[in-house]
């Protein structure tokens, strides 16, 4: 295989990142409306359609502020002029800024119901599809790892096998659906928890992988600009769940008195 990889339909040529993106996007809505099963949402259509608006405006903000941090000495002397500040991206920044503009619509709308929990698995379905057009750019995307001696190191165009740190993340997310599948087939997960599990699985994915990709780290701080959001991510997550432990352990210690 050849990076990037370009696909022909007929006389037209298309680089497979372009179509596999547009591929996540169709796919995972068509799949989030077959899942929403109508009269057994408890939130309206209305209130949906304001908290998609929030979470796209929160997402594309958060992926745009991150990916401009990401490489914090190229701010004041942009690469390509001032078009960078529109281009640069990132999936955990989209999905942390998603997140906070979702749970302000939903404050300003008195939405107590968890919306995350049915966008689950067509977030899933998208990842794994843009992630695959990410593999097939090979270095263009920007998402590659570093320099690699492991037996399933990879070429991605360079002559240098490299971690293919894509197919790592959809090993992730194909692992991450099957569990959660079989974790709900066991038992219903309380509201809300669907989401967060993916979430903060994903974060300390990220955190990780991180350390094989050649993104510096932030001078002085040891850590990238991503691993320091999915920190900030994390100990979010862990307030949540201890303050519900908390919560309930109080609850249950009020009832025996």
């Amino acid at each position: 295989m050849t990076f990037p990889v370009q696909l022909h339909l007929g006389p037209i040529m298309l680089p497979a990142h372009l179509l596999f993106e547009v591929l996540a996007y169709s796919l995972g809505y068509r799949l989030y409306v077959h899942l929403r099963r109508p009269g057994q949402d408890r939130i309206s259509t209305d209130d949906r359609l304001w908290i998609f608006i929030g979470a796209a405006a929160g997402a594309l903000l958060g992926s745009r502020v991150l990916g401009l941090l990401e490489h914090p000495q190229e701010l004041l002397h942009p690469p390509g002029g001032p078009l960078y500040y529109f281009t640069n991206k990132t999936i955990v920044g989209g999905l942390l800024g998603g997140l906070i503009g979702v749970e302000l619509t939903k404050k300003r709308l008195g939405v107590t119901a968890s919306s995350g929990d049915l966008m689950v698995f067509p977030i899933i379905l998208g990842m794994v599809l843009g992630r695959t057009g990410c593999f097939l750019s090979g270095l263009e995307d920007g998402t590659y790892g570093t320099p690699s001696t492991l037996p399933w190191a990879m070429d991605l165009g360079d002559g240098v096998p490299r971690h293919p740190t894509n197919l790592y993340e959809i090993l992730f997310w194909l692992l991450l659906g099957a569990g959660l599948w079989l974790l709900e087939r066991r038992r219903p997960l309380p509201d809300g928890w669907r989401f967060r599990l993916l979430l903060s699985t994903y974060l300390l994915f990220r955190l990780l992988v991180e350390f094989i990709k050649p993104t510096a780290p932030l001078p002085g701080l040891l850590l990238t600009s991503i691993q320091w959001a999915c920190v900030g991510g994390l100990l979010y997550y862990a307030w949540l769940w201890g303050r519900e432990a908390l919560a309930g352990r109080t609850t249950t210690a009020g009832s025996r008195a």
